[in-house]
């Protein structure tokens, strides 16, 4: 008798929850209804627009890409963090500056160097940065690596583009400046989504980790970069963090049976959130 109560309950307050679901709308967070939210899902990328967000506005070219960084920013919250007041904090892999955004609404008085190689993301990036009127917020167009040199870069004004092999094809030339030589004094918090580099330049700034308090880490690699997660992980053992990691995308829904020919940039795509 007891089992069956708890069965009827577990299933009553299941459909609770799906019936609230059905009435919910997380996005109201960043000022979107179920119909403007269905109206940017069928948008084409390429024109300049704004969405209006806490009474200024934030200007994009893909509203795909704008939902995607809503949802996994200001929605699932992935930099919700504790920090001081005035937080020191370096953002390797700015885009069109959401995690800007996110972060100085929750420390106003936070200090941002934001690095952004692609042109029209920097352009955005910018944009943004002045419609919100923010200060102590410097906007670099600039890759971040192991050396200041002129890197190849794919720049496609997306969330995908990223430092290509020289010589690859449909590529611009880019700044490049060596993240170790940054990293001189007290990191409230540092984020790392540069589309593939990041083993390269962990191995580099390992030194220097000491100096970082709170870590992002979004790693992009093939199985057969798996050696270099391992690397990166015991890196971030080494220089005292405790770890978490959650997938930034599922590639694979049935991993066990993976086809043997893929076009996919990534097998692997995963946050890693580094904490002291």
């Amino acid at each position: 008798m007891m089992k069956t109560k708890s069965f009827i309950k577990n299933s009553w307050l299941g459909l609770q929850k799906k019936i609230n679901s059905l009435f919910t709308n997380p996005y109201k967070e960043v000022n979107l209804n179920w119909l403007k939210l269905k109206y940017y899902k069928h948008l084409p990328t390429g024109n300049l627009r704004k969405h209006s967000l806490k009474g200024k506005y934030i200007y994009f070219y893909s509203a795909t890409e704008l939902l995607h960084g809503f949802k996994e920013i200001f929605i699932e919250k992935i930099y919700n963090q504790t920090l001081q007041e005035q937080p020191y904090i370096i953002d390797c892999g700015a885009n069109i500056g959401l995690s800007v955004i996110y972060i100085k609404d929750q420390y106003p008085e936070a200090n941002i160097v934001a690095f952004e190689p692609d042109e029209k993301n920097y352009e955005l990036l910018s944009k943004n940065i002045a419609s919100f009127g923010y200060t102590n917020v410097i906007a670099r167009k600039e890759a971040v690596w192991i050396e200041n040199t002129t890197l190849d870069f794919s720049s496609d004004a997306s969330m995908s583009s990223k430092i290509e092999a020289s010589g690859s094809a449909n590529t611009n030339k880019v700044k490049a400046t060596r993240l170790k030589e940054q990293i001189d004094r007290k990191v409230d918090f540092l984020k790392i989504d540069i589309e593939g580099a990041e083993y390269a330049v962990l191995k580099d700034i390992e030194p220097t980790l000491h100096w970082v308090n709170n870590m992002f880490i979004e790693y992009h690699g093939k199985f057969s970069q798996n050696h270099e997660l391992v690397e990166i992980l015991a890196i971030i053992n080494k220089s005292g963090f405790k770890f978490y990691i959650k997938e930034a995308a599922s590639v694979y829904d049935h991993p066990f049976i993976i086809p043997k020919t893929s076009n996919l940039s990534f097998d692997v795509q995963l946050n890693i959130f580094c904490t002291r």
